[in-house]
């Protein structure tokens, strides 16, 4: 489903756009190292076959949903919602990331509604997502979506001073 508003489009990535796919990841890593499970370091490290891999099987798994948010024909967002591998009532929303220069334009709002609408058309009944606590804007995009904490808060990663909340929204199912 393409998803437009004002100068921007919200779409699935594509397999072969795993080289765009990683340079925005890569982009979003380095521009928001406290807002990610991963490192730049970590995913810098990774085989073009790697990537190219991880995107394919989001576009064949029928459980991912890699999505690309494109202004004035560049890349400047992305999110990946996907089913939770003990839980398929359960889809978790990761990678999510707006670039600088469109944040503020409804962007991450996009991102977002398409990840919820794509859960709810599959059935899911819970989307989950983790957010560093110290990113309000992150926070309270969710919060108006209707997520809600859930569960203890714990460091973003391994070593980190960052603690990162885990929240969570009911998704009532898609009218007839």
């Amino acid at each position: 489903m393409m998803h437009a508003l004002a100068a921007f489009s919200i779409r699935p990535f594509t397999a072969d756009e795993w080289p765009a796919y990683r340079a925005i990841r890569l982009r979003a890593l380095a521009d928001a190292p406290d807002a990610f499970g991963s490192t730049l370091a970590a995913e810098e490290a990774l085989a073009p076959e790697t990537w190219a891999a991880r995107l394919a099987r989001s576009t064949t798994s029928g459980i991912d949903h890699a999505l690309a948010a494109k202004m004035n024909g560049a890349l400047v967002g992305l999110a990946w919602a996907k089913e939770d591998g003990e839980d398929p009532a359960i889809v978790n929303l990761f990678q999510m990331w707006v670039a600088p220069e469109a944040r503020g334009q409804g962007v991450a709002g996009a991102l977002l509604d398409e990840a919820l609408r794509w859960a709810r058309e599959r059935g899911a009944q819970t989307m989950q997502l983790g957010v560093t606590c110290t990113n309000l804007a992150a926070v309270h995009l969710y919060e108006r979506a209707g997520f809600v904490e859930a569960g203890v808060r714990e460091p973003l990663r391994p070593g980190s001073d960052l603690i990162e909340q885990r929240m969570r929204v009911t998704l009532a199912p898609l009218a007839p």
